[in-house]
């Protein structure tokens, strides 16, 4: 499936269930907020993504706590949950996801190398992370890690 068919698909299953939708975004930087905001309709269950790249933002903005910072980093399953649960929260939304990750070239290390994102689910019902290791150039593991969200909305919406 395309991904304008996977955005058709989610937008118009959360408007017939008045599922509102948000998102906390690192590493790709606004991509799936963009996504979203190209499809008709997506402003019925959108309310908004915060672009979080640096650190200190994902601090002020979402409220992600200095101790999970420093003793998980930004790429960390804590982290991506943090900024879920915040965006949850800044947003009042029923379902939140986040992204947070190393898309390279650079930054990568031995125990989190160039390509390891780490995604967040919040809702009501429940909370959960996962971790993906893409590979491939910036954009590709970028784009991936949007697919990924896109996959993972597709999957909860059943």
């Amino acid at each position: 499936m395309e991904k304008r068919e996977s955005l058709e698909t989610i937008i118009g299953k959360a408007i017939s269930k008045k599922i509102k939708i948000s998102f906390a975004e690192s590493c790709t930087g606004g991509m799936v907020s963009s996504a979203f905001t190209e499809i008709p309709g997506a402003s019925e269950i959108f309310m908004g993504s915060a672009v979080t790249y640096s650190n200190e933002s994902k601090i002020k903005i979402l409220g992600v706590t200095t101790q999970t910072i420093d003793t998980y980093g930004a790429v960390s399953s804590q982290c991506a949950e943090e900024m879920a649960k915040g965006s949850l929260k800044i947003y009042e939304t029923d379902v939140a996801m986040s992204i947070t990750g190393i898309a390279g070239p650079a930054g990568g290390t031995e125990e989190k190398p160039v390509g390891t994102v780490w995604f967040g689910y919040a809702s009501v019902a429940k909370t959960y992370t996962f971790k993906k290791i893409f590979k491939g150039t910036r954009d590709q593991i970028r784009t991936a890690s949007l697919n990924q969200i896109l996959f993972t909305l597709m999957e909860e919406m059943k």
